[in-house]
């Protein structure tokens, strides 16, 4: 447990080892060398990597969701015609992926049926902060937002997201993806996730209808 590790180890050692390696960062100093020192004393993966993005910013990959289209796009075209015609416009999605994991392959397909299942999409990309996550929420207004998980870290992430945005005000109902047991599928909704979906719901167009009835119904019960 990281809360556990954070109390037993020396916080000063490692508040060093951080200052030490964000100088070593700004000048020409040895970063293997400062890193293993933080490792050494106790340093935590999230924190070497906020250190380091004090420093040298964020690398943004582009992705490829601008001008892809999904596969099987012929049966996202129902799912297009509902979205069209729901009450409010077609739902606005924002799809992100929390914590350090990079796979974002599964990510942009469910960004790129959406959009063909007639969405207005936000793709806030991969890396993000829980806070991060939140904070694009309130800024963007979505309907429902979607995250994707696969690094098996969904029990620690997801309830750190809806905190965040609980305490922004932000009532966008959420949505899960990734590899996720029968077991924490339930407790992530017990917690406030409106769907979960894994492996095993491979069929998009359904996933986008499900998507579509999440929204409608949310609107409806904020209606007025």
């Amino acid at each position: 447990d990281v809360q556990q590790w954070r109390v037993s180890r020396d916080s000063r050692a490692v508040a060093a080892a951080l200052v030490s390696l964000r100088d070593a960062a700004r000048g020409d100093g040895n970063l293997m060398e400062a890193s293993i020192t933080l490792a050494k004393a106790g340093g935590t993966t999230g924190e070497w990597a906020a250190a380091l993005r004090e420093i040298f910013g964020e690398y943004r990959a582009p992705t490829g969701v601008g001008g892809a289209r999904a596969p099987h796009s012929s049966g996202l075209a129902a799912v297009a015609e509902r979205s069209a015609t729901l009450a409010g416009g077609p739902p606005r999605l924002l799809v992100a992926k929390p914590g350090l994991d990079g796979h974002s392959s599964g990510a942009e397909q469910i960004a790129i049926a959406a959009r063909d299942a007639g969405m207005e999409v936000v793709y806030g990309g991969i890396r993000l902060t829980p806070r991060q996550i939140a904070e694009s929420a309130r800024d963007e207004d979505p309907d429902v937002i979607g995250l994707s998980i696969l690094s098996g870290s969904h029990m620690a992430l997801v309830p750190e997201v809806l905190r965040e945005l609980d305490s922004l005000a932000v009532q966008a109902p959420v949505v899960v993806g990734g590899i996720i047991p029968d077991e924490d599928r339930d407790e992530l909704i017990s917690a406030g996730v409106a769907a979960v979906y894994t492996p095993k719901d491979y069929a998009v167009s359904r996933i986008m209808d499900d998507i579509v009835q999440i929204v409608e119904r949310h609107r409806a019960s904020h209606r007025g």
